[in-house]
């Protein structure tokens, strides 16, 4: 299976990870040259489960090609695309590894279009419109898969599996870094993991843009709260309070979550629809953009 990828956005490295995770190989001092060391330190770490079977990344493209250049160098890429239209019809599955949702609908028109099956980095989209040209897109019956590898993260994982010892369940809260526009889907993916994608009901922002809490309410009644601080230090958590137990989950393993996400889309497109169902996916956006609207209005909730 060619993959092609498509980066990458400033902040994320995902081009460089993904594309090593896959072939097997990866230039440490490149990624560190470039500011991701802890990259670099993580795929050090699990070298000997580096490479997927049956799939290699073989072409990449970014919006300059002096980074193009650089992620085809560090994961050892054969081409570098000058438009990244000319990579179809020479790949056979696309991943776009960039995490600013606004450019993802004409980044992944060309791909879709040409109903080449792609992998679209969270979060799928930021607005209304956007996500309805990609529900259409699915309705027509063209290859979309999108998710936060949260979802497959094996400290996730393990609270499924436990999650009837808690009893029945009273709050769950999520904690972590950064703001909700781009790091509220990895809080989302991993709660909704766990709990098996309930229904959402209505969502809330009552937070500032570097202190955002968002407060969602489930149609069985839970309740979850957000929290996404700019300038706070720790790792992902959420936690899970029942009426016979409650547990911390500290989600701290990203190359286990993202070689699973991988095998996941590789899995896919070998079977040929995406094993993650795009109504979960689509659920999630539409909590990401009425937490927005919520903001945009003074915290009124926004029903869903």
């Amino acid at each position: 299976m060619n993959i092609g990828i498509i980066g990458m956005s400033p902040g994320n490295a995902h081009p460089y990870s993904w594309a090593s995770i896959i072939n097997g190989y990866f230039d440490p001092e490149e990624i560190s040259r470039v500011g991701y060391p802890a990259v670099a330190a993580y795929l050090q770490a699990n070298q000997d489960t580096l490479g997927i079977p049956g799939a290699r990344v073989t072409h990449v493209w970014s919006q300059d090609r002096e980074i193009s250049e650089s992620i085809a160098g560090a994961a050892s890429i054969g081409h570098v695309a000058e438009n990244l239209e000319d990579m179809i019809g020479k790949v056979d599955a696309v991943i776009l590894a960039r995490d600013d949702p606004e450019n993802h609908k004409q980044m992944a028109a060309p791909f879709i279009e040409a109903g080449i099956p792609i992998f679209i980095d969270k979060p799928l989209a930021y607005s209304t419109n956007d996500l309805l040209w990609f529900a259409e897109q699915h309705a027509k019956g063209k290859f979309i898969m999108s998710c936060s590898s949260m979802r497959y993260a094996n400290e996730c994982r393990i609270a499924r599996q436990e999650l009837k010892s808690f009893g029945k369940l009273e709050l769950v809260t999520a904690v972590g870094k950064k703001d909700w526009k781009k790091y509220g889907v990895h809080l989302l993916e991993a709660v909704f993991g766990i709990l098996d994608d309930p229904e959402p009901a209505s969502v809330r922002h009552v937070g500032a843009l570097d202190r955002e809490i968002v407060l969602l309410r489930l149609r069985d009644g839970l309740e979850v709260t957000f929290h996404l601080f700019t300038h706070i230090s720790g790792t992902f958590q959420v936690s899970l309070f029942g009426q016979q137990g409650w547990k911390l989950v500290d989600i701290r393993n990203s190359y286990s979550m993202f070689r699973d996400n991988i095998i996941e889309f590789v899995r896919s497109v070998e079977e040929g629809k995406p094993r993650l169902a795009f109504a979960k996916t689509e659920n999630i956006m539409k909590i990401i953009i009425g937490a927005k609207e919520s903001m945009e209005n003074g915290g009124r909730e926004v029903f869903l």
